[in-house]
């Protein structure tokens, strides 16, 4: 069963990145491909549906990512995406040391709640030792400390009809005059799994801004470009179609798999 699941790992990163690399790849021919209503933007919609139906199927919903020894960490975390960002809210937090930094979570929650960075860690936590495989088909071991997030759902207490959580970043992404705020979203399923966390340290050390501080989002069952970084609030919703272009994130907005299990 343990190579069962490793093949299929391997299988359905390929799988992504085959699929998701093409926009990755920043490619001009392909942008009117993407472009809402275009049948092949259609046709990769109901790949993304299935690919979430397999993955229920196959695994279930607390199946674990693997984790690893110490020893296999090799190397420093590689940053993607976003590295420095230059937004002036988030510049004044950085430069202060992130001690005014607050992370709102509200939408469709009981108990809207606030929680300063200080506050983040002294809640109980986990350190787990993860792959990241990103959809450019590089990956990379660390050891990441964070807040579980199934244990700030407890504290919000999302009402009956959430579904999703919504990510906003301090990013804007894209550059130039076609930047667009970055955000992420996941199913409350995904949401509450166990190695789902908010993670605030990195490789025994404060978590690096290139690599999202103060606080970024793991989700390690799926692809590397759902795990929003540089995180500002937290929103529970249940349609993201009101959000930006309605896909549910950034990259599902451009083109991608909004469902990037492995």
């Amino acid at each position: 069963m343990k190579r069962f699941s490793m093949q299929r790992r391997k299988f359905l990163t390929a799988s992504a990145a085959g699929v998701a690399g093409v926009t990755l790849a920043g490619c001009d021919q392909f942008d009117s491909l993407l472009r809402p209503g275009h049948p092949v933007r259609d046709t990769l919609a109901s790949a993304n549906d299935l690919t979430l139906a397999a993955q229920r199927l196959l695994l279930g919903d607390e199946a674990l990512a693997k984790e690893f020894d110490e020893s296999e960490i090799r190397q420093g975390m590689r940053p993607n995406g976003t590295t420095d960002p230059q937004e002036a809210d988030y510049v004044a937090l950085r430069d202060n040391d992130f001690a005014d930094y607050q992370l709102v979570v509200d939408g469709l929650v009981e108990t809207p709640q606030t929680y300063s960075l200080d506050q983040l860690r002294n809640m109980p936590s986990r350190t787990q030792i993860t792959r990241h495989d990103c959809v450019e088909g590089w990956s990379c071991i660390a050891k990441w400390t964070g807040v579980p997030l199934s244990s700030i759902l407890d504290e919000v207490r999302p009402t009956a009809n959430a579904r999703y959580c919504v990510f906003h970043c301090y990013d804007n992404y894209g550059g130039g005059l076609s930047a667009s705020p970055y955000y992420e979203s996941v199913g409350l399923i995904d949401a509450r799994h166990p190695q789902t966390i908010l993670a605030y340290g990195m490789n025994d050390a404060a978590l690096p801004v290139r690599n999202g501080a103060p606080v970024r989002v793991r989700i390690e069952r799926q692809l590397g470009y759902k795990m929003a970084k540089y995180l500002r609030r937290i929103e529970l919703v249940d349609d993201f179609g009101p959000l930006h272009r309605g896909k549910g994130s950034y990259w599902a907005d451009h083109g991608y798999d909004w469902y990037a299990g492995i």
